[in-house]
């Protein structure tokens, strides 16, 4: 067990990464945290994860990409067509983003918020 805050984990995987994929997932992490200002930040499964009223996205690292998995992608809207992986799922959605990748911000933007419209309208239901 660490007593290291998520967003201190988070800093510290960017940090460790020290090539493209840390400065993109510095990246996608503004652009979520622009989107949702309520956003909450985890590390769960040893990944960075943007929370509100459950999970929006996971932010995993490999050596060739940085993916984004929406929790509930299949139930999102898409009319940039963002999602480019995990696309035969039923619930989650990807985008993997390679090092010569540059992200839709106002598109991915619009998609963090249907994420959280999302998550609040089933955390009534």
């Amino acid at each position: 067990t660490t007593t290291e805050s998520p967003s201190a984990l988070i800093d510290a995987r960017i940090a460790g990464l020290g090539d493209w994929r840390g400065e993109l997932l510095a990246r996608l992490r503004a652009l979520i945290k622009a989107a949702d200002p309520g956003v909450t930040e985890e590390w769960k499964w040893a990944t960075p994860v943007w929370s509100h009223h459950g999970i929006l996205c996971t932010g995993e690292t490999y050596k060739d990409k940085v993916k984004l998995t929406f929790a509930k992608g299949a139930s999102l809207p898409d009319p940039s067509r963002l999602f480019n992986s995990s696309l035969d799922g039923n619930v989650r959605r990807a985008i993997d983003f390679g090092a010569a990748d540059k992200p839709n911000e106002k598109a991915l933007k619009a998609l963090i918020r249907a994420a959280v419209a999302l998550n609040q309208s089933s955390a009534r239901a």
